[in-house]
């Protein structure tokens, strides 16, 4: 039993027990993509039915990682699967216990609340955001927030963090912001806003062929009334 219930794998060249971090990113990807689907289907269409699905996966994907051996998490196998033509990148086992504790606890009250008991409200949506934060961090930038936070609870710190940034004392140059580069963020960001208030932008176009009149361009398509998206499209289209 004990080559099947273990966390981490043994390398001899480290003290503690490590994860692949090229495979756990991946794996934090996969999620995150399914995680925003399920996320907007439920804010835009108000359809909870994919969430219910995700918050399954996901508790039984971290239960799997968790407690049983992270060698077996179907999402950490895809992950693998991806990133198998690239090199490993070793980072220590017990932050990510830790940091993936949190996920589970979070999927775990997310299955009470909304796979059990059907509740619905602002916490669901913080949870949700919480959730999303952690996997876009950990897909996106390779920083762990949850492994942060161990190091806040732990009297041995963390070792082999992901980047090596438990052991980067000095940025080199090629890591460091020039003033240059921060005005550069900040036009842009400027850019950003003048075009979201583009006069141009803000107009309601109707774009349908052939259409005679804004009453006939509002009249909804039959393939959208046949998959029930006849409200959707009319929110789409400008038609309420």
């Amino acid at each position: 039993m004990s080559n099947v219930f273990y966390f981490g794998e043994k390398v001899d060249a480290y003290e503690v027990r490590v994860v692949n971090e090229r495979e756990v990113r991946a794996s934090a990807g996969i999620l995150f993509l399914f995680a925003i689907i399920s996320f907007l289907n439920s804010w835009l269409v108000g359809n909870f039915q994919m969430t219910k699905v995700f918050v399954v996966t996901f508790l039984v994907d971290f239960t799997i990682r968790l407690f049983i051996n992270p060698k077996y998490s179907p999402t950490l196998i895809l992950g693998r699967f991806f990133v198998r033509h690239q090199q490993v990148e070793y980072v220590g086992a017990p932050q990510k216990r830790f940091a993936w504790g949190i996920g589970f606890t979070l999927a775990a009250i997310m299955f009470y609340m909304v796979v059990l008991n059907n509740i619905v409200g602002p916490f669901n949506l913080l949870i949700c955001l919480l959730c999303l934060t952690l996997l876009f961090f950990e897909s996106v930038f390779g920083i762990c927030i949850g492994c942060a936070i161990y190091n806040l609870f732990n009297k041995e710190k963390a070792q082999l963090c992901p980047g090596n940034v438990c052991a980067v004392e000095e940025r080199v140059d090629i890591q460091k912001m020039s003033a240059v580069q921060s005005l550069v963020v900040v036009a842009f960001a400027v850019l950003v806003y003048f075009v979201s208030n583009a006069a141009w932008l803000n107009g309601n176009f109707i774009t349908h062929i052939n259409a005679g009149n804004a009453e006939d361009a509002c009249v909804v398509p039959d393939w959208a009334i046949e998959i029930g998206h006849e409200e959707e499209w009319k929110l789409h289209n400008n038609c309420q």
